[in-house]
């Protein structure tokens, strides 16, 4: 039986470029379904984790800096490029997840222009809050940008960014990525993969 997984996303997140790269591999062999579902992990923080602005003083420096050598290496492991941070974090991420969400319908597209962007965000170092940057990712991968940034500050675009959003905290979500397994079985972050292959082997 093929098992639904659910990856809310927002593309400001170096774990979860990296979680979005490890997922599949990491559930090679099993039967599942994954679906992508951009959020905007700013509205998250600020409803239920603003934890996390604190972690980001200068006083913190230290343990930051830990964690993004961390950080480089988990990047190194997963194969993909992490120039991170860079001028640009942290990176408004609104109008992103606004072209996410007018791909949702269309999974395939949504996973090239998510791949293309973290690409463009994390290993060019390109700003991902200017629209026109948008635009030009999603022509690179074979779509009409122009069409699709109009669709992106479309009201019902936006609405559905809001909702993801709101669905996400509702159920329990604290940050990005966070993962559901069959609706139910919430997990969070690259580094409980091997727990979301355990749950999808279970359930199969």
């Amino acid at each position: 039986m093929s098992v639904a997984i659910e990856f809310f996303f927002d593309l400001s997140s170096p774990w979860t470029r990296l979680a979005f790269a490890n997922i599949r591999p990491a559930l090679e062999g099993l039967d599942y379904d994954l679906r992508w579902r951009p959020f905007l992990v700013g509205g998250v923080f600020n409803a239920v984790n603003p934890s996390v602005y604190e972690s980001r003083k200068p006083e913190n420096a230290a343990k930051l800096a830990r964690s993004f050598g961390w950080l480089k290496q988990w990047a190194e492991l997963a194969g993909v490029g992490m120039n991170f941070p860079s001028e640009h974090h942290p990176l408004k991420s609104v109008h992103a997840m606004r072209f996410c969400c007018a791909l949702e319908d269309d999974q395939p597209a949504l996973d090239r222009f998510a791949s293309a962007a973290f690409d463009a965000y994390f290993t060019q170092g390109r700003n991902l809050d200017d629209p026109a940057e948008l635009v030009a990712v999603a022509d690179v991968c074979g779509l009409d940008g122009a069409a699709l940034g109009a669709l992106a500050i479309s009201q019902p675009v936006k609405d559905r960014l809001r909702t993801n959003t709101e669905e996400a905290i509702e159920r329990g979500a604290f940050g990005s990525p966070t993962i559901f397994v069959a609706g139910e079985h919430m997990y969070f972050g690259n580094d409980q993969l091997p727990l979301v292959r355990q749950k999808v082997a279970q359930l199969a």
